[in-house]
C-alpha cells in the first residue's frame, strides 16, 4: 500500500506550517483523502502534484535519435493511437515505434527529458476552449511543434443498461455509486475533477475516487465486471465493450514535438501516416467516437476550434 501521510508530516515535506496545508487543499488541489475524520496524504500522489506545479525546469536534454529506426510516442493512452502504432510498424518496416503510457503529464515531461520523440495529449486548459500549450508553456522551456492527432469524445462509461440512471457527473456523488478513476497527471482525471468541481462534488467523497487504474481499457473493464458502476473515459472503450455512456464533450487530442526534431525522418513517416486512407478507415470501420477532421494537421494557439454546444457537457 502506498504511503500515507499525516497533516504535520505533509506540513513537514512541503516546509510549510498545517494551516497551509488545508488552503493547499481545498485552493490548490493538493491530493488529500479523509478517513475517519483525520486528513491523509498519499506520498505519490503529493509528489505527482508537486512535479506538476514545478516551473522552471532544467534545460531540455536531446532526444532519441530517431536515425536509429526507433520512434518513442510518450503520453496518454488512445486505442486509436494504439491501431496507428501498429500499422506504422507494418507500413514503415525500417521502423520501429513503441509507446509509454504515461499520462499527458508524464508525456510532456518525457519531452522535456528527451525521452520521447513525441508526446501525445489533452489537456484542457482553463479557459475550456484551448487545449495542451499552457501546459506545454509551463513544462517545456520552447515552444513545440503541435499536430493534431484526432478529436474524441469523453465521457463516464457506465454499465449496460445504466442500472445507477447516471445522467451526468453530478450523479457520481449519489450514496451507493462507485467508481473506477484515472490517475493524476492524465487528462481524463484532469476533466474529470473540474466537472466535479463544477457540481460543487469533492472528489474524496466519492466511493472509489482513489482507485486509480492506468488506460481507458481498464476503467472499462471494471465497469463490465461489476467492480465499478461508472468511470471516466472515452465512447470507443464503451462501444467495444458493449457499455453505456453518457458523454461529456468532444476533445483535441494532439503528437507534440520539439521543433528542431520535428523534421526527423521516423516523425515525418507517422505525421505522413495520419493522411493514410488505411489510417482513416480505421475509424470508417467502425471505431466510434473519434474525428480526424483536424488529423495531421498543425494547430496554433490563435485558430484552435472553438467548443461549440456540442462539446459541452450533457
Amino acid at each position: 500500500m502506498a504511503k500515507l501521510m499525516s497533516t504535520k508530516e505533509v506540513a513537514q515535506f512541503l516546509n510549510v506550517n498545517e494551516k497551509m496545508v488545508y488552503t493547499l487543499v481545498s485552493e490548490k488541489g493538493l491530493p488529500a483523502t479523509k478517513i475517519t475524520g483525520k486528513w491523509l496524504f498519499p506520498l505519490h500522489l503529493v509528489e505527482q502534484w508537486v512535479e506538476t506545479s514545478t516551473i522552471n525546469f532544467p534545460k531540455r536534454e536531446a532526444a532519441p535519435p530517431t536515425r536509429a529506426g526507433l520512434l518513442v510516442i510518450a503520453g496518454s493512452n488512445d486505442l486509436l493511437l494504439d491501431r496507428a502504432i501498429a500499422l506504422f510498424n507494418i507500413l514503415h518496416p525500417e521502423h520501429l515505434a513503441v509507446f509509454g503510457n504515461l499520462g499527458s503529464m508524464g508525456g510532456l515531461r518525457a519531452l522535456r527529458r528527451g525521452l520521447c520523440h513525441l508526446a501525445a495529449s489533452h489537456l484542457l486548459q482553463e479557459d475550456e476552449n484551448e487545449y495542451n500549450f499552457e501546459f506545454a508553456s509551463r513544462e517545456l522551456e520552447d515552444a513545440p511543434a503541435v499536430v493534431n492527432f484526432c478529436r474524441r469524445e469523453q465521457g463516464l462509461i457506465v454499465r449496460k443498461g445504466n442500472p445507477k440512471k447516471i445522467k451526468a457527473v453530478a450523479d457520481l456523488g449519489r450514496p451507493g455509486t462507485r467508481i473506477v478513476n484515472r490517475a493524476l497527471g492524465t487528462g481524463t482525471r484532469l476533466l474529470l475533477d473540474r466537472e466535479l468541481s463544477k457540481a460543487g462534488i469533492k472528489g474524496e467523497k466519492i466511493e472509489g475516487y482513489t482507485h486509480e487504474v492506468q488506460r481507458h481499457l481498464d476503467v472499462g473493464l471494471e465497469v463490465l465486471s461489476g467492480q465499478a458502476d461508472a468511470g471516466p473515459g472515452i465512447r470507443p472503450v464503451a462501444d467495444l465493450l458493449n457499455l453505456a455512456f453518457i458523454p461529456l464533450r468532444w476533445e483535441r487530442f494532439d503528437l507534440m514535438a520539439a521543433r528542431e526534431r520535428f523534421f526527423d525522418e521516423g516523425i515525418q513517416r507517422f505525421m505522413g501516416l495520419l493522411h493514410e486512407p488505411k489510417f482513416h478507415r480505421i475509424v470508417k470501420d467502425g471505431l466510434e467516437g473519434y474525428d480526424l477532421s483536424l488529423s495531421g494537421k498543425m494547430v496554433f494557439p490563435h485558430n484552435a476550434p472553438k467548443r461549440t454546444d456540442a462539446d459541452k457537457p450533457a
